[in-house]
């Protein structure tokens, strides 16, 4: 006979033996994990038979919806034939084949692809390899790398080293590389007036001063391309990214593009660098690069830099960075399925659709006396809660007003995680426009529920 599994119990188990991420595990005791049964398309399911609108992609990975069956019979066929190889002596077709897509849909000059299982470790190998570089090159002087402030590229120590949000970074700054951060470009500090495009320009001031005083030590900048995701999920124009690509050309230091959020159609173009028109020297890939479904990561550089390292065992140049699962077959075989609908569905143009939707859907919310402003990029959409809209004077943060819009909006069965006090929108790209409007209605009566009792 089989037992019927309920949250209570599962929740209770849960509690006893595990240590969440990104969580304060005595939350829990006032609100237990919710534990999930099954998805589909944009809908997840608990053991007790609540469902919730899942408009966050679940950590920003899923791109055509929980269960996709094209994913899925992707995956299946390959468990049959290969599931693991070590990819340090050996191959196999699918990594080399996705290599050789990833190099063709990629923005030009980027032509070699180091695999690794997720956008930390990216982050990790494009620093070290930069480093490693100028190092191969006679310049063992550069090694410093430039940030933005704000700027968030995951929490393995080297990448917690171009962050810039304390939440994350602070207590371990004993650990860190010492780095140079530049201002923001994000453009929600701008005056009243001032467009995207002006502001951006302004920010770019400073860091051309940066790397016209400093970029004899400096070896790459490294940027998330227009969405600061974890850092409140503030926008910028593309013009930053073309300053930066031409000064970082005329003061020789790389440009690493962080596209683990921004990549595969989340700013409206499949990459956001497009629209820029730049190519970096290193791009980081993650998350929706296998829909969703596997752990899967890979930096892409340039022939130039690959050279660099091509030399006799002995010359002791290469690069010996590894991982275990680095290219495994089964997420391989996800990113050609997730791959194969960008290119048989027209997923760009449907998302530009679905974008305008989602902007129409909240265009109300900037008369909202709380909301300072709502912002889009393709499909990112970010509503930022403050206490005093004219100054834009935040709540204080001990007072988790984003919290407590999360917890409402879930018992109205939509998933919406905030970042601190800014709830988004970043929704699989199966989404349709009566669930983009649910999303909206919740959003903005989680909103108000947290304001209540404000001071």
């Amino acid at each position: 006979m089989i037992t019927q599994l309920s949250n209570a119990d599962l929740a209770q188990r849960d509690r006893n033996v595990l240590w969440h991420p990104c969580t304060q595990m005595k939350d829990h005791e006032a609100w237990p994990p919710i534990p999930i049964k099954r998805a589909e398309g944009v809908w997840l399911e608990d053991h007790d038979g609540h469902r919730y609108l899942d408009a966050i992609s679940s950590w920003w990975v899923n791109l055509f919806g929980h269960a996709n069956p094209r994913i899925n019979q992707a995956i299946a066929d390959q468990l049959g034939t290969l599931e693991q190889v070590m990819l340090s002596g050996f191959t196999h077709e699918p990594v080399v084949r996705l290599s050789e897509r990833l190099v063709e849909i990629t923005p030009t000059g980027l032509d070699r692809c180091f695999f690794a299982d997720n956008g930390s470790c990216a982050v990790e190998i494009a620093m070290k390899m930069s480093f490693h570089y100028w190092l191969n090159c006679g310049k063992p002087g550069k090694k410093r790398f430039v940030n933005l402030a704000n700027a968030y590229h995951g929490e393995t120590l080297g990448a917690l080293s171009v962050c810039d949000v304390p939440l994350y970074k602070k207590t371990y700054g004993p650990l860190l590389l010492d780095v140079i951060t530049a201002p923001s470009p994000d453009c929600y500090h701008r005056e009243a007036g001032q467009s995207w495009e002006d502001f951006s320009r302004q920010q770019f001031v400073e860091m051309e001063k940066i790397l016209a005083d400093q970029n004899e030590e400096i070896c790459a900048v490294i940027v998330e391309p227009l969405v600061q995701g974890a850092g409140f999920m503030r926008m910028y124009h593309p013009i930053y990214l073309k300053l930066l690509r031409e000064a970082c050309d005329k003061y020789d230091v790389h440009l690493i593009a962080d596209e683990i959020a921004t990549g595969f159609g989340r700013t409206g173009t499949l990459f956001a660098c497009e629209q820029a028109n730049i190519s970096p020297d290193f791009m980081c890939l993650s998350k929706g690069i296998t829909g969703g479904y596997l752990p899967l990561s890979t930096v892409l550089t340039r022939e130039n830099i690959y050279q660099a390292f091509y030399d006799d065992f002995t010359n002791l140049t290469g690069f010996l960075h590894s991982h275990s699962y680095t290219g495994n077959p089964l997420a391989c075989q996800a990113a050609h399925a997730t791959l194969d609908i960008f290119e048989q569905d027209n997923v760009i143009e449907n998302n530009k659709k679905l974008a305008a939707i989602m902007g129409q859907a909240t265009a109300s919310f900037v008369d909202h006396p709380n909301i300072a402003e709502v912002r889009q990029t393709g499909m990112i959409l970010a509503i930022e809660i403050v206490k005093n809209k004219q100054t834009k004077e935040p709540f204080p943060w001990q007072e988790r007003r984003g919290r407590k819009a999360f917890r409402y909006a879930m018992d109205q069965g939509v998933l919406l995680r905030p970042m601190g006090d800014v709830i988004y929108f970043m929704p699989p790209y199966v989404i349709n426009e009566e669930e983009i409007k649910l999303m909206a209605k919740v959003a903005l009566e989680s909103i108000d529920h947290a304001l209540k009792d404000k001071r």
